[in-house]
């Protein structure tokens, strides 16, 4: 099983780093799968050894993005970003941000995808760069988003 606890994942970092293996880090709530995400997770997974990603849980989602939303469950949307080939382990999250876990993993690289403001993810930058962390940036692919999906499906039905 991938799916870990901090503490868990806290513990595999530890003995990774020691294997002198480059830890790479990616968060996002993942909540309608679509061709932007995998091609993020893939681009990730290349960045280092290890892909871990930090999922928001349902309750950051709706803190996030509004009362209707996540649309999956965190345990299924946490198997479902599983089963990815490029992820190799994940993290659900409490938070709004994943500031307290980052900071408890300290990758060697975070990476961010898609559709952010710099003042909503400046904190998470800072804080990786603190441990001379790198941060990472993949260009937004436009046509797809999980909130584009949802208004598709309300309107066609």
């Amino acid at each position: 099983m991938i799916i870990k606890t901090i503490e868990e994942i806290e513990e595999i970092v530890k003995e990774l780093k020691k294997q002198n293996k480059i830890i790479v880090t990616t968060n996002g709530s993942f909540d309608i799968l679509h061709i932007a995400h995998i091609n993020l997770l893939e681009k990730a997974k290349k960045e280092g050894d290890v892909l871990i990603v930090l999922l928001n849980s349902d309750e950051s989602v709706r803190r996030n993005k509004g009362s209707n939303r996540p649309i999956i469950p965190e345990n299924e949307r946490a198997h479902i970003i599983s089963s990815i080939r490029f992820v190799d382990y994940v993290v659900i999250f409490p938070q709004d941000k994943p500031l307290e876990y980052l900071e408890k993993i300290k990758p060697h690289i975070h990476v961010k995808g898609g559709t952010w403001l710099e003042e909503r993810i400046i904190e998470e930058k800072e804080l990786v760069e603190e441990w001379g962390g790198k941060f990472a940036h993949f260009l937004f692919e436009q046509g797809f988003s999980s909130t584009d999906i949802i208004n598709k499906i309300k309107k066609d039905s």
